[in-house]
């Protein structure tokens, strides 16, 4: 078989004569012989598959400059970078389902001026944090009030000071009214004040690039607790007897593990697990995930930085939230479990219990 010309090209490949050019231009699918004396486009037949694979990533709304590398691969790679794209796109759109979902029920929702039949609900609540077996000296901050829980554990020289400045930075939504269509609004305006905050500590160091903090935290709105997370610190809930994490670590393996590059298994002993690629501080990506959680009655929240986590097997943490003690007792047996394991890493909890308010 002889060349085709576009326009059969065109048909063979499904895409348009217009689309054709324009990849010609860009370097992605040129024409086998460009005719000298009418201009026209030529293709080999032997080039349908790769434009089809080109129309079918297209499909996908991959990149253009992305498609072109994949057409450049064999069929492995290949196969490789287009499962990495999907699990990119996918852990995109359950970000934007997470957004969305807080948005309909931060739209939605009615401050909690309860029935009559309704129980009041309030949280029972401690924090505690430690340096550890190895570390000289504490980066985490714990804390937790009437309405306010949260963790950071800061990185590089002014690790401390800025996982400080970014808690300090929300404490003043323990005495704020918030009006129930205020949300939102209320929770952008303490991160935008805790990234502030931290770049402010952050400037006064001989090295602020490397400085900078994570950030986890719940409000508790009478109803509700509103989470907002940045960073690989973690929110557990356990409920009804069993144990699940409400947050995503922010991290490169973490990414990898989404993208199918790595299994989790592989990802726990990964050298570069604490590698943020979400955090407080000079030139890190802030944007923090939000969402809303309705409480209920025995609920148990666990907030903790990645000195318990990636320390503790899950089983363990489990078993000491589901033994029924007081919240103090909670976070010391969960630190004591952690430094019975080596004590690497400063160790933060915060543990909080949804009950029954008794005025």
């Amino acid at each position: 078989m002889g060349l085709l010309t576009i326009g059969t090209f065109a048909k063979a490949s499904r895409l348009s004569p217009k689309a054709l050019r324009l990849y010609d231009e860009l370097g992605l699918l040129p024409p086998a012989r460009v005719d000298p004396v009418t201009g026209y486009r030529l293709y080999a037949p032997e080039q349908v598959d790769q434009a089809r694979l080109v129309a079918w990533l297209r499909r996908l709304g991959m990149p253009l400059a992305l498609i072109q590398h994949v057409c450049s691969l064999e069929a492995g790679p290949a196969a490789q970078e287009i499962r990495a794209f999907w699990a990119r796109v996918e852990a995109d759109t359950a970000a934007r389902r997470g957004l969305a979902t807080f948005l309909i029920d931060h739209l939605s929702w009615k401050d909690p001026a309860m029935s009559p039949t309704a129980k009041p609900l309030g949280i029972r609540y401690a924090a505690l944090s430690d340096t550890g077996l190895v570390r000289e000296s504490n980066q985490d901050t714990a804390y937790a009030g009437t309405r306010l829980l949260a963790i950071a554990d800061g990185y590089g020289s002014g690790g401390a000071p800025t996982s400080a400045a970014a808690v300090d930075a929300l404490k003043h939504l323990e005495a704020d009214t918030i009006p129930a269509g205020n949300l939102l609004n209320v929770l952008e305006d303490a991160i935008e004040q805790a990234k502030q905050a931290v770049d402010s500590v952050a400037g006064t160091g001989s090295s602020p690039e490397e400085v900078g903090t994570t950030l986890t935290a719940m409000l508790w709105t009478g109803s509700q607790l509103a989470l907002v997370h940045i960073g690989d610190s973690r929110v557990h809930l356990l409920r009804d007897g069993k144990l699940f994490q409400i947050t995503h670590d922010h991290t490169m393996v973490q990414s990898m593990v989404d993208e199918g590059r790595l299994t989790p298994e592989e990802a726990a002993s990964h050298p570069q697990r604490s590698l943020l690629v979400r955090a407080l501080g000079r030139g890190a990506d802030a944007i923090p995930d939000m969402r809303l959680h309705d409480a209920r009655q025995g609920d148990r929240y666990l907030l903790c930085s990645d000195g318990l986590s990636t320390i503790v097997p899950t089983e363990e943490i489990q078993r000491v939230l589901s033994e029924g003690r007081e919240p103090e007792q909670a976070v010391r047996e969960l630190i004591a479990l952690a430094n019975d394991s080596g004590g690497p890493d400063n160790v933060s909890c915060v543990v909080a219990d949804v009950m029954e308010f008794r005025q």
